[in-house]
This record gives structure tokens, sequence and C-alpha cells, in this order.
């Protein structure tokens, strides 16, 4: 791991919020409909981790929940084509959003759309990767979604926690961060009374016992445990720790506060 001043010192729990570069994922549902509001603190926190001298990459849904409505539709759309182009009037409403709240820093941010084909296409990946590189180096934060507006049911990602560990695995971040709307990994659904926290998993962990649920699709994106645990599990075998923490927790994190669950990485 690259480290803070390019050391090659794992990133531990007490050490997360001075990272030199990290990869923040936020799902559909922290940032729309009754939790629109939480933008606003993600992009200051995000910002005042920029200001602090880490290199932020952030990896956003949202698209396709911000665009629905633009087309008359009170649910997310199922079929493709609409996803698509609520997916393509969603993005620019999304980006401008984060760059409108970005603004009173003087931070630009730039855009990278993916599909599984530029990650799986040594040369698109490349390409992603010398872009995603030179952004950070002229210190502008990169704002990564899946590019829905070409994926097709049979390529997608399917989730953009999957897209944020491989995004992180190939930025060589030092830390992977999973906001939520669950402030950590329980033992059952948080709903469940016998849902106990989960601080620590260690790497290679098989979460015998733990309830993870499945992961579901509703009225504004994808996700749930089960997809934050596979996603844990692809960045700490690379040797990237993750922590699963709520949106609005991230300012604490900053602070050096760190709830939530921290997934230990392989030790390579």
């Amino acid at each position: 791991m690259r480290g803070k001043q390019g050391s090659s010192v794992m990133t531990t729990r007490e050490t997360a919020h001075s990272v030199g570069r990290v990869v923040v994922k936020v799902g559909s549902s922290s940032i729309s409909g009754g939790r629109e509001h939480q933008i606003s603190g993600l992009v200051d926190a995000l910002a005042r981790w920029h200001l602090a001298g880490t290199e932020v990459v952030l990896v956003s849904s949202g698209a396709i929940a911000i665009g629905t409505p633009f087309l008359k539709l009170t649910d997310r759309p199922h079929d493709l084509a609409t996803q698509q182009a609520a997916a393509a009037v969603g993005q620019n409403l999304l980006m401008s959003r984060y760059q409108a709240l970005l603004e009173k820093f003087s931070i630009i941010s730039g855009q990278v759309l993916l599909t599984v084909g530029d990650i799986d296409n040594d040369t698109h990946r490349t390409n992603a990767l010398r872009t995603m590189e030179r952004l950070l180096s002229l210190r502008i934060i990169p704002i990564v979604n899946e590019n829905d507006t070409v994926a097709t049911q049979e390529i997608r990602f399917g989730d953009n926690d999957r897209l944020a560990a491989l995004v992180a695995e190939l930025v060589s971040a030092d830390l992977l961060v999973l906001l939520s709307d669950v402030d950590a990994l329980y033992t059952h659904p948080p709903v469940d009374p016998r849902a106990q926290r989960i601080d620590t998993v260690a790497y290679g962990d098989p979460l015998r016992g733990v309830e993870l649920g499945e992961s579901m699709v509703n009225s504004v994106g994808t996700g749930g445990a089960v997809t934050k645990v596979s996603a844990a599990r692809m960045a700490t075998g690379a040797g990237i720790p993750t922590l699963l923490a709520a949106t609005s927790a991230l300012s604490s994190v900053i602070e050096g506060h760190i709830t939530g669950t921290w997934f230990a990485p392989a030790v390579h």
C-alpha cells in the first residue's frame, strides 16, 4: 500500500483517516428520495478529506434514481431502455449537483463512466487508470459511475459496491469506504431483535452464522449487505482494507473516529 507519504505501511483502523488515497462509494438510497439532503454533508466531508491532502475518488450511484422523476415515473424502471434513458438524464443532474456543492471549496470534479468491458479490456483499463491518475495529480476529484446508458443487463456490474472494489484495486487505493443507510454489518438484518453489530471482520472470515439477507432492488437502487460483503472481500483480497459505515458518519471517520465495520485486508 502506498500510504500518505508513499510508504508501504499498511492502513489500520487507527490510521484510516490519514490515508494517501481513498475510494468512497455511496449508493442511490443514501443521496436520493427522503435522504437527498445527505448529499450536502457527504460532499462537505469529501472536500475536507481532499483539502487535507488525501486523494479522493468517489464512486456514486444515483443517476437512474435522480433521472426517473424527470421521465414522469414514480418507481425505478425495470426495462433496460427506460433505465438507460433515466440514466442519461440523471447522470447530468447528478454531476451538476456534486459540482455545485464543491464550488464553495474551489474543487473541481471529473466524470468517469465505466462498464464491465472497460475493466476487462486491457486497453480500456489502462486508459481509465491513466485518466484517473491524471485527474488526481491535478487535484480533481474523479466521480465514477457505471455507464448505464450503454451497459446491457448481461455485462453490467450489477451494483456499484462491486464497481467500487474494482476501482479501488485499479487505482491502488489505501482504503475503500462503503457508505450505507445502515451504520455497520450486523449478525442479522438490523430490524431483527437478535441483530448484533459486528465491529471487525478478519480476512478470510466466512461469517458463519451471520444472516446477510439478499441483494434487493427497490424504488431507488440495488444492493444490500450481500453486495457490500462481497465487495469488501474483493478489496481485502487485493490488500485494501474496507470500512462499511453510515453515510452520515463519514465526517466522523475523517476526524479519526472510525465507526462501522472494519474488514481487515490480506497481507501480501
